[in-house]
């Protein structure tokens, strides 16, 4: 049984191809071939990965101006004109910590490589020049033209293939994909817990300004303060519900081992079923610790697992 993917393409049952043929001579799209597993679970990509779409730029922008109005908004209106020292370096920590770890996560998730194959590499003279084994196959991309792995799809914004390809993200300027998960969903997790305590502080000065002096609760201006206050409120309520939201189908589709896409599309499962804690380790790291919650580790995303391809 072929996936809803598979069942649309072109395959030829041909073997290996011995003719010479220019390096620029790409393979017929969809072309059925025998290749070894290290050409397309390597990478192409080096140093720094950034997509030039306008509009994730725009949405990445607009994301950290987001960040530092919450961070203006608690810092100066709430926390320094209180009177209790110890309620500020508390609070203040926690949400800065918090803002931190957030943005650092968005700008991993951002410049991270998502797991793109290498682009170009199905032509021919490529292809002839692996010592390969026949009863292996796998699927030519048309729009990249490079060989495409199982559960690999194209992103028409990054221009690419991914592999493990679960969605685009405006919002990080990226695809989420093998390489980037971790960092995406730290992103979510990390703004949803520094919007839950950014209400929480809203509340709690609503409190204190209602039973005190408005004039002495800020040191901006009462009419100021509750305008800043109940934007505040409105970003952190309607950030909170979409990053929650994110963070659970993340989630959810770790531990299922199955991408938004191939939920979607509804694709069959080709591959081994493992275990949720096993998909979890799969994107965190190996070991259970600490670093599972840091921007600043990378895991081994899975990169000694190898691809199964069906004949």
């Amino acid at each position: 049984m072929k996936s809803p993917v598979h069942r649309c393409r072109d395959v030829d049952h041909g073997r290996g191809q011995t003719g010479t043929v220019a390096v620029s001579e790409c393979l017929q799209a969809e072309q059925r071939i025998p290749v070894s597993k290290d050409v397309i679970t390597s990478s192409s990509t080096s140093g720094l990965w950034f997509i030039r779409d306008t509009c994730g730029i725009v949405c990445g922008v607009i994301t950290w101006l987001l960040v530092f109005y919450a961070e203006f908004v608690v810092v100066f209106v709430m926390l320094l004109p209180s009177k209790n020292l110890i309620y500020s370096v508390v609070n203040g920590t926690v949400f800065n910590s918090l803002a931190f770890l957030a943005l650092a996560s968005h700008l991993r998730a951002m410049c991270t490589d998502p797991g793109a194959v290498p682009k170009g590499n199905a032509t021919k003279e490529y292809i002839e020049s692996l010592q390969l084994k026949p009863g292996q196959v796998v699927y030519k991309c048309p729009k990249c033209c490079s060989i495409k792995p199982d559960r690999a799809h194209h992103c028409s914004v990054c221009r690419r293939c991914i592999r493990k390809m679960d969605h685009h993200c405006p919002w990080v300027n990226n695809c989420v994909g093998e390489n980037n998960q971790k960092y995406f969903v730290l992103f979510t997790m990390y703004i949803a817990l520094v919007s839950l305590h950014a209400l929480v502080m809203v509340v709690f000065h609503f409190l204190y300004c209602f039973e005190d002096d408005w004039t002495k609760c800020s040191s901006f201006s009462p009419p100021a303060t509750v305008i800043l206050l109940i934007l505040l409120c409105f970003e952190g309520l309607l950030f909170l519900i979409f990053t929650s939201v994110m963070f659970g189908t993340q989630v959810h589709s770790i531990c299922t081992d199955e991408t938004g896409i191939e939920q979607l599309k509804k694709e069959e499962r080709r591959w081994d079923k493992k275990t949720k804690w096993m998909n979890m380790r799969a994107v965190f790291g190996h070991h259970f610790s600490f670093l599972w919650f840091s921007p600043f580790s990378t895991p081994d995303h899975g990169k000694a697992e190898t691809y199964q391809y069906v004949v």
